[in-house]
């Protein structure tokens, strides 16, 4: 197998962790989508320097993550999510502790995510939906289900603790014994 076939093997099984940590990371999804193409390109361009005894995925999110720092250098603030090395750190884990979910595609362990969202009680669901669908920020969520501000604060970090107690079930239950 040529270098190229290679590339683009590994590309379509990792493009859409990329971009799911791009989408973390940035404010505007076709930003987000710009540096998804450069990541690629400069993958592509060392691809020589890619140790084949490591996982691709680590070090192509890595291209990405210097690549958003640059992009939020760039920009400023004012356009780019805060996004600083411990977060881009934090993100990285999130899509590795994803990548250990049932399923052998990233489409399978998304349905894995959907179902535990679909468990979670109506106001953490709507909230996380709000939030990370839709981008709206807490005072938007406050407004938008009529509660306050703290209350979407508590809404978000119960949701999300359920959401990875239910992931953390379902990784466990795929372990082999």
């Amino acid at each position: 197998m040529d270098s190229r076939d290679l590339f683009e093997i590994l590309m379509r099984e990792h493009i859409d962790s990329v971009r799911a940590l791009l989408l973390s990371s940035l404010r505007d999804a076709a930003a987000a989508e710009d540096v998804l193409q450069e990541t690629f390109l400069v993958a592509w361009r060392i691809l020589d320097r890619y140790d084949r005894q490591l996982p691709f995925g680590p070090w192509v999110r890595g291209i990405a993550q210097k690549l958003v720092l640059n992009h939020r250098r760039r920009l400023g603030r004012s356009r780019v999510h805060f996004c600083d090395d411990e977060l881009l750190s934090r993100i990285e884990q999130g899509v590795r502790d994803f990548e250990q979910l049932p399923g052998d595609t990233f489409d399978e362990r998304l349905d894995a995510l959907r179902d535990c969202l679909t468990k979670l009680p109506g106001a953490h669901r709507d909230a996380i939906t709000l939030h990370y669908e839709h981008g709206l920020h807490c005072k938007e969520i406050a407004v938008r289900l009529g509660i306050g501000f703290e209350a979407v604060k508590k809404h978000l970090q119960r949701g999300r603790a359920r959401l990875q107690q239910c992931l953390d079930t379902k990784r466990a239950a795929e372990e082999p014994a």
